[in-house]
């Protein structure tokens, strides 16, 4: 079991905060995403990196704000933005890898790492600090997530989306303390049609990782259940490293995220009613 603190008579000083933003342009549902462009409010055009970014850079109490990439072109598009830059290694299997890999590279100085999904324009800087406030306000947390609770509009449509084979967002259950249970790329807990009030929540794109907890989970391989469902939280509840799960709101347009071409015009739409140019 991972130790996250100590005892200790000295009182200690205020962590230090990083986000890091993982971007790959190799992706295989949607190559080179983060330089695709995304028309907001007004018609200006921005890359998702960019816009993704401008999330990170509307979070107060940030000490570092890194792009962490294997990939050239992406590099240059973050330099073009006035974006620090950490090169990772291919190697690296999911975000979570690359945020460790970045941290190590680049000598992040930071406490607490916030890994920023390079596909998340939406996320509102207010869902990390959040996160954070919950982070520093206990620091027997190593990891820490939002979430939002659906709307019996959209487990309608995630009900949908099951029978037709289409599902492909995340879905994650808790214990009484909002701890995270499992996550699922299947509608948790399950949601017969008659069901007025769901209770499935879906989980946001972005993590708040303790420094200890990050390596920990970095120095481990991947878990038979992380695996089957090809999603890297599993690997922390496998060593386990709690997750606590955080509900927000979910904003105006909502909260998707740019996995496929197809999300692009959703996204921009988002970005339309917010009002963000």
């Amino acid at each position: 079991m991972l130790t996250l603190v100590g005892g200790s008579d000295v009182p200690p000083s205020p962590p230090r905060v990083a986000i890091v933003v993982p971007a790959r342009f190799g992706s295989t549902r949607f190559p080179g995403k983060p330089l695709a462009p995304l028309r907001g409010a007004g018609g200006a055009v921005k890359s998702v990196l960019e816009r993704t970014w401008e999330v990170a850079s509307g979070v107060g109490g940030i000490s570092e704000i890194w792009i962490a990439t294997d990939d050239h072109r992406v590099a240059e598009e973050a330099l073009r933005i006035g974006a620090r830059v950490a090169m990772t290694a291919r190697s690296c299997r999911n975000g979570t890898e690359r945020c460790w890999d970045a941290v190590r590279s680049a000598g992040i100085d930071a406490d607490v790492i916030v890994n920023l999904q390079g596909e998340a324009p939406l996320i509102p800087p207010l869902a990390i600090d959040a996160l954070l406030d919950t982070m520093l306000s206990d620091p027997t947390i190593g990891v820490a997530a939002p979430m939002v609770r659906c709307s019996p509009l959209m487990a309608a449509r995630l009900l949908a989306d099951a029978r037709a084979g289409t599902v492909d967002g995340t879905t994650v259950v808790c214990d009484r303390a909002c701890n995270a249970l499992y996550f699922s790329r299947q509608i948790l807990p399950f949601m017969p049609d008659r069901l007025r009030d769901p209770i499935v929540h879906v989980p946001l794109s972005v993590f708040a990782d303790r420094r200890a907890a990050l390596a920990c989970y970095a120095s481990e391989a991947p878990s038979a259940l992380e695996l089957a469902e090809g999603l890297e939280q599993l690997r922390f509840l496998h060593i386990g490293i709690t997750i606590r799960m955080i509900e927000v709101c979910d904003p105006p347009g909502g909260l998707r995220a740019v996995s496929h071409p197809a999300d692009i015009a959703s996204v921009e739409a988002a970005l339309a009613e917010r009002r963000l140019a």
